[in-house]
């Protein structure tokens, strides 16, 4: 199994979206109601959302394959299009979604690679990324990576307020 990373363009904008909706629902589906669902991917996942994402200088999309496939994605953020201040020296990965039939083959941490990648390109002191409080997988896997707990902020799906735990990651460089 060969697997690559290709950076999103505008022309993968359908793409895209039909990806970031399948594995949001995938991972979320059974912990909440249909009705957030709905709501939640009508914002967040809608095409002109998605575009205005895409051309923000501070955002970068990434879409991981597996054999050819599109298997998930990787976006982070940069400057002001993080999603707290966290500052000018962090990088914040926003999301890593990778397909459930694509699970379990090492796409996440191929995509954690990547975006620390970037952020030692951009000579940024930390990384950092939200958790669902609830998403013990995901944790277990950032902890694992070297990730710590370091805060907590409001997230919605539809009118729920959730948390997300923020993770973060200091870079070391020589």
């Amino acid at each position: 199994m060969t697997k690559h990373i290709k950076k999103c363009t505008f022309d993968d904008l359908g793409v895209l979206q039909e990806v970031s909706v399948e594995t949001f629902t995938e991972t979320f589906k059974n912990d909440n109601s249909p009705e957030n669902m709905k709501a939640y991917l009508e914002k967040a996942f809608n095409l002109k959302q998605l575009e205005k994402e895409l051309s923000s200088s501070s955002s970068q999309f990434f879409f991981v394959y597996l054999d050819d496939e599109v298997a998930g994605y990787l976006k982070v953020n940069t400057n002001d299009a993080q999603s707290e201040e966290m500052g000018e020296e962090s990088l914040e990965i926003e999301r890593i979604y990778i397909k459930s039939s694509f699970q379990k083959h090492g796409l996440g941490k191929y995509l954690l690679d990547q975006a620390i990648e970037i952020a030692t390109e951009l000579r940024k002191k930390k990384i950092w990324l939200g958790v669902w409080e609830k998403n013990k997988n995901a944790i277990a896997f950032y902890k694992k990576m070297g990730f710590v707990e370091t805060g907590a902020h409001s997230f919605y799906m539809g009118d729920e307020e959730q948390i997300d735990f923020i993770m973060a990651k200091t870079l070391i460089y020589q």
